[in-house]
């Protein structure tokens, strides 16, 4: 795993965290496939890309706070 994957890992891991805490999503976590990441969203778990679940998160988060 190079250097800029782990740190885009880290960034989701601490979005997914933070998406948890705000009750925004119900469950995250590492997926099958390195390059995948699991959130649990409305009760349906997703698999989907570190960085299609970077702007997921980034995107729920803030509707949070706008609303």
């Amino acid at each position: 795993m190079n250097e800029t994957h782990a740190t885009l890992r880290t960034e989701v891991r601490q979005l997914a965290d933070e998406a948890f805490h705000r009750k925004l999503i119900s469950g995250y976590g590492d997926g099958q496939d390195m390059n995948e990441y699991q959130i649990v969203y409305q009760g349906k778990p997703r698999h989907i890309s570190l960085e299609q679940a970077r702007l997921f998160l980034i995107d729920l988060i803030y509707r949070s706070k706008i609303y």
